[in-house]
């Protein structure tokens, strides 16, 4: 259910960025969707079908880009991409590692038309 909230909070930052350059119609969002981040595409493109209607971002689609998870070991620094599994890392075998990247979830870009002076 909090793809609801996500897919509103899209749609605020589009229907913003359409309003400051001008915009009659955003064609394209392109989101960047972090491997841990539990949130289900699907989900994001059924809410949007529904609250984008009537917008200036009705019709506009979405694009979504996976971006692995990457682990960094604290030990050595040595920065490496998640397995299927936890694992120590495989340049010192510490087990003394953090999530680096993986948990995000942003919008990269919004396509908009103009309307010409």
């Amino acid at each position: 259910m909090h793809e609801l909230a996500i897919t509103e909070s899209i749609l605020s930052i589009a229907d913003q960025a359409a309003k400051e350059n001008n915009g009659t119609k955003v064609t394209d969002i392109y989101l960047i969707l972090g491997q841990l981040s539990s949130i289900v595409d699907d989900s994001v493109q059924f809410y949007w079908d529904h609250i984008s209607l009537g917008t200036v971002c009705e019709g506009a689609v979405l694009h979504f880009e996976r971006r692995p998870a990457m682990l960094r070991c604290k030990s050595c620094n040595h920065q490496y991409p998640l397995g299927e599994i936890l694992q120590t890392c495989p340049n010192c075998q510490s087990p003394d590692v953090f999530i680096e990247a993986g948990e995000e979830m942003l919008v990269h870009h919004i396509d908009i038309l103009r309307e010409e002076p």
